[in-house]
This record gives C-alpha cells, structure tokens and sequence, in this order.
C-alpha cells in the first residue's frame, strides 16, 4: 500500500504543483491518476520513487517513510516505464531489460536469461534480444520499456502516460496486454493519462485531478460514471454526451443501444460474475 499524507510540492520559482494532496493507493490493484496539463499527476507519480521529493507531507509504502529510503536504491525496487519508453539508445533489447538487475548485482548470464523470459511476458520475439530500440516499432519500444520496468520483479510499477507517442491501434494492443500482465503478475500499479477513456479502461481506482493535484473525485469507473461528483466531473468524463450517453432504441430485430447523435453502440448483453468495476 502506498500513502499520502497531506504532501505538497513546490518547486524554485514558486510554482505550487502539488498542495495538501493525501491518498491511499490500495496494493495489487491500477490506480491511474488523470487530469489535464498542470494538474501534478506527473509530479505525484515522480515522488513515489522519489525522482522529486515533497515539500511537506509524507508519502509511505507499506508503513515506512521513504523520506527514510536511499533514493536509488528505492528506485531500483519500483518498476518505472515513461512516454517513448527512455530506452538506452547504445544498448540492445536484452541489455536494455537487463539494465536493472545487474546494477543491483545480479551477474550479467543470470541478468541476460531473465530478460529473454521477459521478451515472452510482453508479448515479444526473441528474435528481436540484440537488435536496437531504433530497430524496433513505437509499440516494440514500449513493449520493452515496460519488460525493463519488470526486470527487477518489483512490487509496484511506476507507467507515466506511457502509450501516449504510439498510434491509437498500438495503443489499444498495449493497453489490453497491460491488462494481460495485470491479471498475471499482480503488482501494484500506478498509471497516468489525460485520457479519461484510458482511465475507466485500465484503471481499479480512478482519481481525478484538477489544479494543484486537487483530488475532485476517486472511485471505481462505475462509482464515477453512475455517480459524477459534480458538473466538473461530468463535462470531463462526457457523462452527458457522446459514447457515454446511450440510450436503448427498439428495431425489429430486437434492441441496441445508441449514442447522444444516434449512432448504434452496441447490444445489452447479460452482465458477467465479476465484471462490474
């Protein structure tokens, strides 16, 4: 479990990203923070691993106060995957997976074999172990940042707006892998997007944020969808319009459902154990 206490982040020059922000992050679940540009999430994510540390409040993981923890060694422990993947140019796939655990003294044949089986988590060939990320695809890339953020098989996974530089079919197929991997591994995952649709998808815990890392409202997608907090809320989850306001329409075939400009959506099918979220 991850928690905030009353944490704040104001940077030299004055500009407060962060203010008074308190949340728990729930263990082996996605919690994804959204919002706009300016709103901290980047900044909230970042001070988890300690990349920024907080101006006041504290933020601990499992009861113990990070503040405590020795910045690199907390971060070879949390998994970290960012937007355009931040692979090592000079390095090969495998090297580049591998990164982590030999810095943490692992010896570079054991640190090599757990990469290639970690090309197979993500959904990767083998074939692609020694060539270089300039070789590879956008949607390669992060397939690999992703099974670099793994290689030290952390308990928490750290994805900034990682699907954000890949076309919206690499994107789709990322994103239904990360919920493979999810279901798989367990770990605790913290995520951020602008994205709401992202968010409801991914996301166990949605929080969204305004300003300042302001928390307007966190829940579940279904808690948040069925019940906006307020007008705010509803206008960024476009409870009131578009895919998200369906109605039933009856044809003579039986009844689908219909978008706010009366495009068909879809069919009502009966609900699965489990699936509400």
């Amino acid at each position: 479990m991850i928690e905030f206490r009353s944490v704040s982040k104001q940077f030299p020059g004055g500009t407060v990203a962060v203010n008074d922000f308190s949340l728990v992050i729930p263990s082996r679940k996605t919690t994804v923070l959204v919002g706009s540009s300016g709103s901290g999430k980047t900044t909230i994510l970042r001070m988890i691993n300690r990349m920024i540390d907080p101006t006041s409040g504290s933020i601990e993981i499992d009861g113990e106060d990070i503040s405590t923890l020795q910045p690199v060694k907390l971060r070879r422990r949390i998994g970290y995957v960012m937007q355009n993947s931040g692979l090592l140019p000079h390095f090969s796939v495998i090297d580049n997976v591998a990164t982590v655990p030999i810095l943490s003294g692992m010896p570079k044949k054991k640190a090599r074999e757990q990469s290639l089986a970690l090309l197979d988590t993500v959904g990767l060939d083998r074939s692609l172990a020694h060539r270089y990320p300039s070789q590879l695809s956008g949607g390669q890339q992060q397939r690999v940042g992703v099974a670099r953020g793994l290689a030290a098989n952390p308990n928490i996974l750290l994805m900034d707006e990682p699907f954000g530089a890949v076309d919206p079919i690499v994107r789709a197929e990322l994103q239904a892998e990360l919920i493979r991997l999810q279901r798989e591994l367990d770990k605790t995952v913290v995520f951020v997007t602008h994205d709401i649709d992202e968010a409801f998808l991914l996301g166990d815990q949605v929080v969204i944020l305004e300003t300042g890392g302001h928390i307007v409202q966190v829940g579940s997608p279904t808690e948040i969808l069925s019940d906006p907090a307020n007008d705010f809320v509803a206008s960024f989850i476009g409870a009131d319009k578009g895919k998200r306001a369906l109605t039933i329409r009856k044809t003579p075939r039986g009844e689908i459902l219909v978008d706010s400009e009366g495009r068909a959506a879809g069919v009502l099918v009966p609900a699965q154990d489990g699936a509400d979220r």
